[in-house]
């Protein structure tokens, strides 16, 4: 166990050899990968990875940021999860818990969700 602040790319053999599932030996025909983020974009980690027989996919630093580039007429997608909840705090009864009884809260939250379907069919105008 260590902190919150050790950099993730020094746990990654810790990481690896802790692995609670038995893994089948990679072959040619079927290689085994590990995707990680740009906080391990490090020349050791890749030695690592190929030391236990996976095939790196990191994405280099950068990277990310050029891909999401905006382009002329391109629309950011926000996930669906996320964007109802930023609705639903919109609602300060929803976001804030005033009612002591769950069936209370339960009513105020369902209205919210009906009031947001409502709105979002496009029915108001």
């Amino acid at each position: 166990m260590v902190g919150a602040q050790r950099n993730d790319f020094k746990l990654t053999r810790a990481t690896i050899e802790s692995l609670a599932v038995e893994r089948p030996a990679p072959t040619p025909d079927a290689p085994q990968g590990r995707w990680l983020d740009q906080g391990y974009d490090d020349d050791e980690v890749r030695d690592l990875l190929e030391e236990f027989g996976f095939t790196a996919h990191i994405r280099a630093r950068g990277e990310a940021a050029q891909a999401l580039k905006p382009e002329v007429g391109f629309k950011a997608r926000r996930w669906g999860v996320e964007r109802t909840h930023s609705w639903m705090n919109r609602f300060r009864r929803v976001l804030i818990r005033w009612d002591k009884k769950v069936c209370n809260d339960l009513g105020v939250l369902h209205l919210a969700c009906a009031y947001i379907t409502y709105r979002q069919s496009g029915l108001l105008g």
